[in-house]
């Protein structure tokens, strides 16, 4: 791994918490490749069409304010061509109807590609499961 491809790859997440924070849907997709699997916090268990903005948006929305993010504890592993990420994540953010913010921690694994030169994300593993419609319950009944 050269410096310069660990500062890009910081440089990404760096640009991920940020774009959480300022609910940029397109600065998230924007870091995705187009052959991207995301195994997400919300159901399904396998996301193989995450590119959509529409849907952060649509998220997005159902908080009242904007959303606080974090990542730390960042490890970047990189090769020629493939590198992976993994870190502890904080969300934290009021939902719309609610009096309460929530704060929750959760684990992630990032894996990119050098595409045309430059890092791009085509696998996020965040864990653990939970339904993002309110409850915030454990996705216990998912299965593949």
């Amino acid at each position: 791994m050269t410096s310069q491809d660990e500062a890009r790859i910081r440089q990404l997440a760096g640009g991920y918490q940020a774009a959480m924070t300022a609910g940029d849907a397109e600065a998230i997709v924007g870091q995705y490749s187009p052959g991207i699997v995301k195994y997400d916090l919300a159901p399904p268990l396998r996301n193989t069409a995450p590119r959509d903005a529409q849907a952060l948006r649509t998220w997005f929305a159902t908080f009242d304010g904007p959303v606080d993010y974090e990542i730390r504890d960042l490890e970047v592993i990189a090769g020629a061509d493939v590198a992976y990420t993994h870190s502890m994540h904080r969300l934290s953010a009021v939902p719309l109807g609610s009096p309460e913010r929530f704060d929750l921690w959760f684990r992630v694994t990032v894996c990119l590609r050098k595409i045309d030169g430059d890092w791009r994300v085509t696998h996020e593993h965040s864990s653990t499961p939970f339904h993002m419609d309110g409850t915030f319950s454990a996705a216990l009944d998912l299965k593949p």
